[in-house]
């Protein structure tokens, strides 16, 4: 079965309130949606949202990438040979990782359809269903207390708290208020987005370790670059310390793993540049004993529903950030995931199980 043709949308849906972190404040969710189309009218779709900050991609350097570059080496090629198109795919253009990501999912959407399997069984299928925390954004410290006691009515267990963007003892100040709010039974994670030194970090963490917050991990608490000040972080506290930023390539978590410079890695499907090589990033981090959660940009249900599928597949993937459709104004998709408070399920649709995106 051979690729026919390659179409790509641009969209943008306002969020219900800004999503605010250390690197940027987010109004508008925006992204281009790919649709590949196959013989006998298999339809794949992927979306890549620009995420300036963190992959250097704009919405005109994604759109330029898939039908300058992409989209001539697509049409013609057979979906059976999915590692030649991958190959290919990887070797046009240094980095554009969301540009890549959009394509690998939906060449990997029209796959499992071929083969009449939901993709999260296609991939392996160790887990049909998953639970999601919800990311309270930085803002001052009334409203995170009261967003995260919101959170916890309308039915998530674990809370993702952004920190970084002010001065430390305000971001602790920021985590005592929410964990007095939502009491001790609510999971708390915090990511801060490499927006404190190593010696701050550890300043941080050790002082919340002492008044015990009891916070399950910190993502990036330092620089992508720091590998030095990432592992000092890790070896001198007890809570763990996950990388995120750090990590786009399988290359960039060998590194990671060979040096021990974290306790566990995010995946994101935008910065390994799809499904392909965040399977290489986890099955690296399985060998060498440490788990991964999979995480997002600020994407739509499609992007969301692509990462779950993935995470889904994979015993090694502990932990979920799928939050981001929930904080949008609108659903743009039909099909995909479902949501019910912070649980994840699949529906039984072959692929992706999308059946069509309103751009």
């Amino acid at each position: 079965m051979r690729i026919t043709d390659v179409n790509t949308y641009r969209i943008a849906v306002p969020l219900k309130k800004p999503f605010k972190t250390a690197l940027r404040t987010v109004h508008t969710a925006e992204a281009v949606i790919v649709k590949i189309t196959a013989e006998n009218e298999v339809v794949g779709w992927g979306e890549a949202p620009p995420t300036a900050v963190i992959t250097g991609e704009t919405i005109l350097s994604i759109e330029s990438a898939i039908r300058q570059l992409f989209t001539p080496v697509l049409i013609g090629q057979s979906l059976l040979n999915t590692e030649a198109i991958f190959v290919d795919i990887e070797k046009l253009i240094v980095g554009n990782r969301s540009a890549k990501a959009a394509i690998n999912m939906a060449v990997y959407d029209c796959l499992s359809q071929m083969c009449g399997l939901p993709l999260y069984q296609f991939l392996g299928g160790y887990r049909h269903k998953l639970e999601t925390n919800f990311t309270v954004s930085v803002n001052h410290l009334k409203e995170m207390g009261e967003d995260a006691v919101r959170l916890v009515k309308e039915g998530f267990h674990t809370l993702k708290v952004k920190v970084g963007k002010d001065d430390m003892k305000t971001d602790i100040s920021r985590i005592r208020e929410i964990r007095q709010q939502v009491g001790p039974d609510i999971q708390i994670r915090l990511d801060a987005n490499q927006g404190w030194t190593a010696k701050q970090a550890v300043t941080a963490i050790r002082k919340m370790e002492d008044e015990g917050f009891d916070i399950e991990l910190v993502e990036q608490p330092v620089h992508k670059d720091d590998l030095g000040g990432l592992k000092q972080v890790t070896n001198a506290v007890d809570t763990l310390i996950m990388a995120d930023e750090s990590v786009f390539t399988p290359a960039e978590a060998f590194q990671v793993l060979k040096s021990r410079s974290a306790d566990l890695i995010n995946i994101k499907l935008m910065k390994a540049g799809g499904i392909w090589q965040a399977l290489k990033i986890n099955k690296f981090a399985e060998v060498c004993g440490v788990e991964c959660m999979v995480g997002s940009m600020i994407e739509t249900r499609l992007g969301i529903t692509a990462a779950a599928h993935f995470a889904a597949s994979q015993k090694n993937v502990t932990r979920y950030d799928f939050d981001a459709p929930l904080m949008l104004s609108e659903d743009i998709v039909h099909g995909g995931i479902n949501y019910k408070g912070s649980v994840i399920t699949f529906p039984s649709a072959p692929g992706l199980g999308i059946d069509d995106i309103r751009c």
